[in-house]
C-alpha cells in the first residue's frame, strides 16, 4: 500500500460525517511521505521543534507548536508519543512512530477526540508494523 493511500483512505476518512481538514505522514527528517491537498507548507525548523518535544516533553509548551507558520497552543498529550495543539475552533494531533510523524488537522464541527482517534489509530497500526 502506498503512503498516499494511508493519508487518503485512513486519515482523510469520514468519521460520523466529519473529516480532517488536512493530514500528512512526514519522516523524522522532515521529508514528506504523503499528504492531503490542503496540508500546509511547513518549515524544517517546525519539524525539528516537534521532534525535540518528543525527546524533551514540554519544550514546545512555552512557545507553542508551529506548523506552516500557524501557532497552536500545546495541550495535553502523551509524552514522547503524541502532541496535541489547539487554535480557535480547530487544532492538530501529531503521533510519533519509529520512522514518521502522523499529522491530522481539524476544524469544528470535528472534535479533538475524533481527530486524536483517527491519527493515533493509524500511528499505532504503523508502530505495530515496524514503522
Amino acid at each position: 500500500m502506498s503512503w498516499q493511500t494511508y493519508v487518503d483512505d485512513h486519515l482523510m476518512c469520514d468519521i460520523d460525517g466529519q473529516r480532517l481538514t488536512a493530514a500528512s505522514i512526514v519522516g523524522h527528517d522532515g521529508s514528506v511521505w504523503a499528504q492531503s491537498e490542503l496540508f500546509p507548507q511547513y518549515k524544517p525548523e517546525e519539524i525539528s521543534a516537534i521532534m525535540k518535544d518528543f525527546d524533551e516533553p514540554g519544550s514546545l509548551a512555552p512557545t507553542g507548536l508551529y506548523l506552516g507558520g500557524t501557532k497552536y497552543m500545546v495541550i495535553q498529550g502523551e509524552p514522547g508519543a503524541v502532541i496535541r495543539g489547539k487554535k480557535g475552533s480547530g487544532g492538530v494531533t501529531v503521533k510519533k512512530t519509529n520512522l514518521a510523524l502522523i499529522f491530522g488537522l481539524y476544524e469544528e464541527p470535528m472534535t479533538p477526540g475524533q481527530c486524536n482517534m483517527v491519527v493515533e489509530r493509524l500511528g499505532d497500526y504503523l508502530l505495530d508494523q515496524g514503522f
